[in-house]
C-alpha cells in the first residue's frame, strides 16, 4: 500500500486487513474478532490522535551488578472524539520510556460512548456521559456523573486529561482512594468510561 511506505509490514491478521483496505475505520477494527497487537494499525485508522505525558517516575532496582535505574512514563492518547487509551512504559532513557508508553496506550485504545444524561440539560448532544458510571483500579475508584452543557470537567488534573482526550466536555466526578498513583487514577477513569459500553442504559420516562 502506498500510504504505508516501507516502514510497516503487518504481522497479524488484523494488520493485513487494514493494510489491504478491508478494514478502514477503528470501529471496524475493534468490532472484529482479531486482537489489536500492532500500534501501527491505530496510526493508520486514527491519524488525528494526540498524546500527553501524565507522569514520569524514576524506578530503582538492586541487582548483583549494582543499582539499576529506569524511567517509568504514563501517557494518555486520544482524538477528542470518542477514542482514548492509557499506557505505561519503562526504559533507561526517558524518550524511549515515553515511546513505549504511547505504543502501549495505542494497544489499549477504547471507543467511548457519549451522550446527554443530565436531567438539567437534555440537549441530546454527545457532550457528557449518558448516565452515572464508576471504575475501580487498585485502591482508586472514579465515579462519573452527567453534567449540563457549559459546566466543564469538574475533576482532578489526571482524570480531566483522560476525559478531555475521550471527548467528554462536561461532567462531575467523585474519586476515592490513593489518587496520587497516576497510572491507577488514569486507568480507573478509563475503566469508568469503558463501563458505559457494558452497562445497560436505564430507561427514562418521556416528558408530556
Amino acid at each position: 500500500m502506498a500510504y504505508l511506505g516501507d516502514e510497516w509490514t503487518p504481522r497479524t491478521r488484523l494488520g493485513e486487513l487494514v493494510a489491504s483496505g478491508e478494514i478502514t475505520t477503528m470501529d471496524e477494527a475493534l468490532a472484529s474478532r482479531f486482537p489489536l497487537r500492532e500500534p501501527e494499525i491505530v496510526d493508520i485508522l486514527l491519524p488525528d490522535l494526540t498524546d500527553e505525558v501524565l507522569d514520569i517516575n524514576m524506578v530503582q532496582r538492586m541487582t548483583d551488578s549494582g543499582r539499576r535505574v529506569k524511567f517509568r512514563a504514563t501517557v494518555i492518547i486520544g482524538n477528542g472524539d470518542g477514542f482514548v487509551g492509557v499506557g505505561q512504559g519503562k526504559d533507561v532513557q526517558v524518550g524511549n520510556a515515553i515511546k513505549k508508553a504511547i505504543a502501549a496506550a495505542k494497544l489499549d485504545i477504547k471507543k467511548i460512548q457519549r451522550g446527554c444524561g443530565s436531567w438539567e440539560c437534555a440537549c441530546g448532544k454527545e457532550h457528557t456521559v449518558p448516565y452515572e458510571v464508576s471504575g475501580k483500579v487498585g485502591s482508586v475508584t472514579v465515579t462519573l456523573i452527567p453534567a449540563p452543557r457549559g459546566l466543564g470537567i469538574a475533576a482532578a488534573d489526571t482524570a480531566k486529561k483522560v476525559l478531555e482526550k475521550a471527548g467528554i466536555r462536561d461532567v462531575w466526578t467523585q474519586t476515592f482512594g490513593t489518587t496520587r498513583t497516576t497510572l491507577n487514577f488514569a486507568k480507573a477513569t478509563l475503566v469508568a468510561l469503558d463501563n458505559i459500553n457494558t452497562m445497560r442504559k436505564p430507561k427514562t420516562g418521556g416528558v408530556s
